[in-house]
């Protein structure tokens, strides 16, 4: 057996070439990895410019956030004349079912992560998780058809309750405003917050399986009920992670396409204050109308309106990202 001594008087000079070169090989590609996303993000926001620079150039680029106009059949290829692609409405439409999902998914995805990760039996967990995982699988037409021939129905009864009862309340009765036809922003709302749930709920099995042991333990041994113990113990650490869950899930809310056109009633209208009122989403209205997109400069609106609905998304995920770093930084 060799000697220490004679064992570092072996050559490593090529050992330390082999290794360094493989740190500038591994760090040159998490480089190229992350050129390649912010690139695509770059090119696509490029490419929405590009293709939308007719009605962008016609109309102005902010003219379309000043109006809730959408009228094709009123636009003119040569002139000055008022903006009919507004889609002020489209962007509330957006900011509404999706803050509705929001609402109901974030308590539902904690109490299920609380479940799973805390007071389920073991050998329930793990089926248990995969069961709320595969909600995730499900496509996205398929709730659509749900939301159509199972979630309209059984809704008339309980919203009808609340027009009877929320909607006579002054200064929030016109949230809760009728009449209801079933297809509407909150059925909406209701079918995407039982698509996010699953990611969000992942993400929240995750944060909260991150919290340290010894201080559940901890509260414990001092006493506290289980209830006690995840109030002060486990949710007070888990902000800033439930926060930055939350964020994602509302990304995925603002995209989702096929089962909010099947269930929202696709009105372009005008902005409905009351949840139960029919509307549209900025992407509702590109699926809706890109095939049948016929008047001048109506294909290159919904360039612009799926250029504003990426702008969109981006500054919500940018403001998440600020949100979570301040949580964090409150909570060291």
């Amino acid at each position: 057996m060799a000697s220490p001594a004679a064992v570092s008087d072996l050559p490593t000079d090529h050992l330390r070439g082999r290794v360094g070169y493989a740190d500038r090989l591994f760090k040159a590609t998490m480089f190229a990895a992350a050129g390649i996303v912010l690139l695509v993000l770059l090119c696509t926001a490029a490419f929405l410019i590009d293709q939308g620079w007719p009605a962008l150039r016609h109309y102005g680029f902010f003219s379309f956030l000043t109006s809730s106009r959408w009228a094709p059949s009123d636009a003119t290829p040569k002139g000055t004349h008022p903006n009919p692609y507004g889609i002020l409405q489209f962007a509330y439409g957006t900011a509404v079912t999706s803050l509705i999902g929001m609402v109901i998914a974030l308590p539902v995805a904690v109490a299920v992560a609380l479940f799973i990760t805390e007071v389920a039996p073991a050998w329930m967990r793990r089926p248990l998780s995969y069961a709320v995982d595969l909600l995730a699988a499900i496509p996205s037409v398929v709730y659509g058809f749900w939301g159509i021939f199972a979630l309209l129905p059984a809704l008339h009864p309980i919203v009808n309750f609340l027009i009877s009862t929320l909607g006579r309340i002054p200064g929030v009765g016109a949230v809760f405003a009728g009449p209801f036809f079933g297809v509407s922003y909150f059925a909406a709302g209701l079918v995407l917050a039982i698509m996010v749930l699953p990611i969000v709920t992942a993400i929240f099995r995750e944060v909260f399986a991150t919290t340290p042991i010894d201080e559940k333990e901890a509260a414990r041994a001092l006493g506290l009920t289980r209830w006690e113990m995840l109030r002060t113990a486990l949710l007070p650490r888990s902000r800033s992670g439930i926060v930055g869950a939350g964020i994602l899930g509302l990304g995925r809310a603002f995209g989702e396409t096929i089962a909010v056109t099947m269930v929202i009633g696709n009105s372009v209208l005008a902005i409905t204050t009351s949840i139960f009122g029919q509307g549209a989403t900025m992407s509702s209205v590109i699926a809706n109308e890109f095939t049948e997109a016929v008047e001048p400069f109506h294909l290159q609106s919904l360039f612009v309106v799926a250029f504003w609905l990426l702008v969109i998304t981006f500054v919500v995920n940018v403001a998440g990202r600020l949100v979570v770093r301040r949580t964090r930084a409150g909570l060291a």
